[in-house]
């Protein structure tokens, strides 16, 4: 039995959905988030809670059981409050700075980065040196944040690139 599977998601209030087919439509104060499950489960809607129950004793109806009913919950959570991916940039003259649809990045390169941000994301530079991507799309928060990451990761020696907020970088000596 899974026992993710097994609890409802709760519907705060203000969060309504509404099931058509195997598709799943959360609307919320910060917007509107579908989900479309496999033949595998069954996703019933009471009033105030989505239920999600497998259709066999299968392995992968049991594994898309957990699965589809943390989907949903991150379609509520989304709408709801949403979610946030906070970088820092460490290293002398590295910076960012949000303008519009577009964050500039000086990174030590001999030109300065422009990274597009996607529809849906919206990207803020709260200091020099903070990043904070949020929206309501966990898989594209984190996407997006893992791209910017990428341009200039956290080396080991002197700690110098983009890392996460809450990410220890394990340090090495360097030569003697």
């Amino acid at each position: 039995m899974s026992r993710i599977g097994k609890k409802p998601v709760e519907l705060p209030k203000g969060v309504t959905a509404s099931l058509s087919g195997r598709t799943v439509e959360v609307k919320g104060p910060k917007g509107t988030r579908t989900f479309t499950a496999t033949d595998d489960v069954t996703i019933t809607i009471d009033e105030g809670s989505v239920k999600v129950d497998p259709r066999g004793t299968s392995k992968r109806a049991r594994a898309q059981w957990g699965m589809s009913r943390s989907m949903i919950a991150n379609l509520v959570e989304g709408v709801t409050t949403g979610f946030k991916k906070e970088l820092e940039i460490n290293g002398v003259g590295y910076r960012a700075q949000a303008q519009g649809s577009n964050l500039k990045l000086s990174l030590g390169y001999s030109h300065e980065v422009n990274f597009e941000v996607p529809q849906g994301i919206t990207v803020t530079t709260p200091k020099q040196t903070e990043i904070v991507v949020e929206g309501i799309d966990q898989q594209l928060v984190g996407q997006v944040a893992a791209n910017i990451r990428e341009w200039r990761g956290p080396e080991p020696y002197k700690g110098k690139g983009i890392k996460y907020k809450d990410e220890y970088i394990f340090r090495k000596e360097g030569k003697r």
